[in-house]
């Protein structure tokens, strides 16, 4: 998301910092073609004209003009206002009240409803919540049988649901059905349609009076851009949402719908939908996200990332086989796993300052089945060869090629990264030894 607003913005400031000092029309060039930008990024008009008056105020004011980096500040003001315009801080879902606490999802048909409520329900899960699943839409029984597997599939327990049963007393029957069993949360999965019309609304609005969900989020498409802004202001003026779910984002190059919604609506964006598995649902944070359009990468993201994957025991053994100098294959092999749990690759260097920048990584795209193949010939080694790669001559590499139906050129080319890779690792060993390069709580 914000691929193309990022190289468009990232070209701007490049030119401005060849500038050094800067004239109002040095500014209002640069804003020209901020604007500019913005709209190619499918921004509302309105959200990309107020968003320019309101850097402009700051920009031709004393904190730039009299600042010895300007251009500098420059960014540092449209990263602020990028964040207050993406709703400032990061909000979290209310699930304050007596329990069970209701969730409601509503949406258009096609915007992912169903599955991002498998993957709320799996975070919730994994936060201490004991979640309840409820397939309220008998418009498409397909979505019946679809969200109870995936509630078997993420063990979390969903309400019983026939396609003949109302969708309001489905809703009341689960509401009661979590308080007798001491299900703390309900999240309740409601119909959608092509388009909003007037049944639809009505179905919504008793659901709401009858239920009282603490939450009502719509999940919206970012990929359809202002539509999904136009969407979520009607779904709004009729049901008073409180939040947004944004799924498909890593199809949307755009993001223009992320940087209207909170804007046009008032409400904020809640959770972004980052990829199809079920652990694909990240928290939406404002300031991370400006820093991510504007080039400054997402440290923080990638941080938590690894410690929601990496088993802190297991961080701990790999830190004392860097101190003690024995990383092996096996030990390559587990790191490789662990990463492939983390997502899309392509989505992780984009959270690295800078690295989504270098022009030897412009045009790259990672590619997760390179993983599995290195993953497949460490397989087809023995114990002894993956505690001890030297022992690997011609004739094992031959065989390890056959096992895991690659090329000899594929393992020696793995054989030799890895030979690099330990050649680091124990660099970082010694360092680790001297004090000088600290382990706070494992690798991460």
């Amino acid at each position: 998301m914000f691929e193309r607003l990022s190289d468009k913005l990232s070209q701007v400031f490049r030119k401005l910092k060849g500038r050094g000092k800067l004239s109002e029309a040095d500014i209002t060039a640069a804003l020209r073609e901020v604007r500019l930008s913005l709209l190619e990024a499918d921004v509302n008009y309105k959200v990309a004209k107020n968003f320019i008056e309101e850097v402009r105020a700051r920009a031709v004011g004393e904190e730039v003009m009299g600042s010895l980096t300007p251009a500098q500040t420059v960014i540092k003001i449209v990263h602020e206002e990028l964040t207050r315009l993406l709703g400032g801080e990061s909000p979290k879902l209310d699930l304050s009240g007596r329990p069970p606490v209701a969730l409601m999802l509503v949406g258009l048909q096609g915007s992912g409803k169903t599955t991002t409520a498998a993957k709320l329900a799996k975070r919730l899960k994994a936060q201490g919540r004991q979640p309840y699943l409820v397939p309220a839409d008998v418009q498409r029984p397909a979505a019946i049988e679809q969200l109870t597997r995936l509630g078997e599939q993420i063990q979390v327990a969903v309400h019983p649901t026939r396609p003949t049963d109302h969708p309001v007393a489905i809703c009341e029957a689960a509401m009661e059905a979590a308080h007798s069993v001491g299900y703390d949360t309900v999240i309740l999965d409601t119909a959608g349609r092509l388009h909003i019309d007037g049944p639809l609304m009505a179905e919504l609005q008793a659901i709401r009076e009858r239920v009282r969900p603490r939450e009502i989020l719509l999940v919206a498409d970012a990929m359809t851009g202002q539509d999904a802004v136009t969407v979520a202001q009607s779904f709004h003026d009729l049901l008073n949402l409180t939040g947004v779910i944004l799924t498909k984002v890593e199809g949307d190059a755009r993001g223009g719908a992320a940087l209207s919604m909170r804007a046009v609506i008032g409400r904020p964006i809640k959770f972004l939908g980052v990829g199809e598995k079920l652990d694909a649902l990240e928290p939406f944070h404002p300031d991370r996200l400006a820093g991510r359009i504007l080039g400054m990468g997402d440290v923080l993201s990638l941080i938590e990332k690894a410690q929601e994957t990496f088993d802190t025991e297991q961080a701990r053994v790999l830190e004392k086989k860097l101190r003690e100098e024995s990383f092996t294959l096996e030990d390559f092999r587990e790191q490789i796993r662990q990463m492939m749990k983390m997502g899309s690759l392509e989505q992780l260097l984009d959270l690295i300052p800078g690295l989504n920048k270098l022009k030897a990584l412009k045009g790259a795209k990672p590619d997760v089945r390179e993983l599995k193949r290195v993953e497949a010939i460490i397989n087809s080694m023995t114990p002894a060869e993956r505690h001890n790669y030297q022992i690997i001559n011609g004739s094992r590499r031959r065989r390890i090629a056959r096992g895991s139906g690659t090329t000899v050129e594929e393992v020696n080319r793995l054989l030799k990264n890895f030979a690099l890779t330990q050649k680091m690792m124990k660099q970082m060993g010694r360092a680790a030894k001297r004090g000088k390069m600290p382990f706070p709580g494992g690798l991460w």
